[in-house]
């Protein structure tokens, strides 16, 4: 996955080691992917500019957003342009973290501190619809279509334990 967004240095480096797994990501400036599969099991895949990632494995149950796996490992690298305000980052996200039959995806960007605080999404809620930004709102995410990637038949170990 390869990732190109302006960057706002708001809020600063969170201070955590670059291509290492970084608890509470979302609360510094992030890029977040969500992918969706049956059953409403998803990964989430959070990349900051400073180097810094997360990877949780999640699922909702009986309407319970439930967290099953947190800071899986992942490649990324992410370099920083500050003559043009923009940051890249590159991440191989393994297969087997992906759930089965994933079909729907969103994405998301956060920047800015307190009031000045920002809550970007590819596929946004409407206006006015909630009183707080959330991301794992899944209704929201649109089909994908990942046959490309993935078979059919394509089970990861990973979720297999999953309910």
């Amino acid at each position: 996955m390869e990732v190109t967004a302006p960057f706002f240095n708001d809020p600063g480096n969170p201070g955590g080691e670059p291509g290492k797994p970084f608890w509470e990501l979302w609360e510094y400036e992030v890029v977040e992917a969500f992918f969706l599969g049956e059953n409403d099991k998803y990964l989430e895949v959070e990349f900051c500019p400073h180097g810094q990632h997360i990877v949780l494995m999640l699922n909702v149950v009986n309407g319970v957003r439930n967290t099953i796996k947190t800071k899986l490992p992942l490649e990324f690298k992410a370099k920083i342009n500050a003559e043009d305000k923009t940051w890249q980052g590159v991440a191989e996200i393994p297969l087997e973290y992906l759930p089965p039959k994933t079909n729907r995806f969103n994405a998301y960007a956060i920047h800015g501190s307190d009031k000045k605080r920002q809550y970007e999404a590819l596929f946004p809620a409407p206006s006015g619809e909630h009183e707080k930004p959330d991301f794992h709102r899944l209704q929201y995410f649109k089909t994908v279509d990942y046959n490309v990637l993935l078979p059919d038949n394509y089970q990861s170990k990973l979720w297999s334990e999953v309910e």
